[in-house]
């Protein structure tokens, strides 16, 4: 299994930690005290390592179709009146990802990179309805080939307190682009065209640069 770089420092601290923490425990004799720290550290160290892990996943998806930038579910499907950039109705698809999902995140178009802006904010949980506007988020704009500017958003939930992204104005990307990592909990908002087919809906649970959320109009 692979890992992702952006969790190279922790992983090290936590097995570090975690063996220091056995080591000692060792020296107690306690064998109950033993194993009960043994197998608790294991499970922290196994769930800390599977939230790094970086799958290796191609799509074949047509240059029309926006695909899931990442793991997680669907919580939100509405029409919104996009004010940072686009200022217009869009429609808004949002996807919540556990600290158990994937938190790699890829571009769901190619094109280019018309706009790029960090915001300090909150650390409001990521369901909460006003997430999207208030906690630490980036924005990001792709320029499709014809002409349709999709924005996204990267969201820090109440656990997240890093959000890195990639992108650079001026960038020309590939659809599936890794663009970005959320650190322990975050979601990602997905902002299309009010054209645009929606192929998902509230519940369901996408698979990152996988799963077709929406198909553009030619």
């Amino acid at each position: 299994m692979r890992f992702h770089r952006e969790g190279n420092t922790i992983m090290w601290v936590t097995t570090v930690l975690v063996l220091a923490l056995n080591a000692g425990i060792y020296f107690t004799g306690i064998s109950w005290l033993m194993l009960l720290t043994g197998l608790v550290s294991l499970v922290f160290w196994i769930l800390i390592m599977q939230f790094f892990r970086y799958p290796k996943r191609l799509n074949g998806a047509d240059s029309l179709d926006v695909v899931a930038p990442a793991d997680g579910k669907v919580v939100v499907i509405e029409k919104v009146f996009e004010t940072e950039y686009l200022n217009r109705e869009v429609r808004q698809i949002s996807i919540f990802m556990s600290p158990v999902n994937v938190h790699i995140n890829w571009a769901p178009i190619a094109g280019l990179v018309t706009y790029y802006k960090y915001h300090a904010g909150k650390y409001l949980v990521a369901w909460h309805p006003k997430s999207s506007t208030e906690n630490e988020r980036t924005t990001s704009v792709v320029k499709h080939a014809n002409g349709t500017e999709i924005l996204f958003r990267q969201i820090a939930g109440a656990l997240a307190k890093r959000i890195v992204n990639y992108l650079k104005v001026g960038d020309t990307i590939e659809k599936g682009h890794e663009f970005g990592f959320i650190k322990f909990g975050s979601r990602v908002d997905i902002f299309v065209p009010l054209d645009a087919e929606i192929l998902v809906k509230i519940g369901d649970k996408p698979v990152g640069n996988q799963t077709v959320i929406a198909r553009l109009k030619a």
